[in-house]
């Protein structure tokens, strides 16, 4: 698809979505990468997946397309990883963080986020910008020079901070969590409030019924505690009430940005 459009000669612009179903289950490397890493056979497929990275990028060299090509590498959740392959195969892969995919703590929402544009993006550099991947949708549509009529109620445009701009306030202000059981969460700078608790997903217990004075949800400071392992709910009330009053009213509302 790269190579083809480049030998078209268009002067159109290019959008490619790449979804691989790697490193979903099952977990089939090829013969190629069998035995390229000393993790796992999983190991070796998610090797396997930075390969099919690689030949993106080298098909962008080769097409004389990559000095003017926003590349986007991310993930739709965390790995599903539980205590049980930690244990086995000695390899955390959601990075130490709690939890896995479908859970609401951090290791089923936070992924990686790895941006490319020669000129314009900083190479090298790290952002504590807080973004979700609805976000795509209105920074693509910024970038390419158009405008949506109407959707991406959760969408915010990032394409500044992707060219190394930095606004005094950050350009998402809140992002809201979902679990697969059901569970809510809000982020707001560094805290993170959970309305129950439990994962709410694959991890046990996925559902906790507090006993009498025990805190009813979580509550986290993720600069000081990415781990998520000192819930400080009930030290911080001011926190709790002001986190769960602006998720109810983004529930209420049913988008988190003014429609356009």
């Amino acid at each position: 698809r790269i190579t083809a459009h480049a030998d078209h000669g268009s002067d159109d612009s290019l959008f490619l979505y790449l979804p691989l179903t790697a490193p979903h289950t099952p977990w089939l490397p090829t013969e190629e990468w069998s035995g390229k890493t000393s993790i796992s056979h999983y190991g070796d497929f998610v090797a396997q997946v930075d390969g099919v990275v690689g030949q993106v990028m080298a098909a962008l060299e080769e097409s004389g397309m990559a000095e003017d090509t926003l590349l986007v590498v991310t993930s739709d959740n965390g790995s599903h990883w539980p205590v049980s392959d930690i244990e086995r195969w000695g390899h955390e892969a959601n990075n130490g963080l709690r939890g896995q995919k479908a859970d609401i703590h951090e290791g089923g929402h936070r992924v990686p986020f790895l941006a490319r544009w020669t000129d314009r993006v900083p190479s090298g550099e790290e952002s504590g910008e807080l973004i979700c991947l609805t976000d795509l949708y209105a920074t693509i549509a910024a970038i390419t020079g158009g405008v949506p009529e109407a959707g991406g109620e959760d969408s915010f445009d990032l394409s500044a901070h992707f060219m190394g701009e930095r606004a005094e306030k950050p350009v998402r202000d809140q992002v809201v969590h979902h679990s697969l059981h059901g569970k809510f969460a809000i982020r707001q700078g560094p805290w993170k409030l959970i309305m129950k608790r439990g994962s709410g997903g694959f991890t046990k217990p996925a559902n906790v019924k507090p006993k009498e004075g025990e805190p009813t949800g979580q509550l986290y400071h993720l600069e000081r505690d990415p781990g998520e392992t000192q819930n400080v709910w009930a030290e911080h009330p001011e926190v709790v009430a002001h986190l769960g009053d602006l998720l109810q009213g983004l529930k209420e509302r049913g988008h988190s940005r003014a429609p356009r």
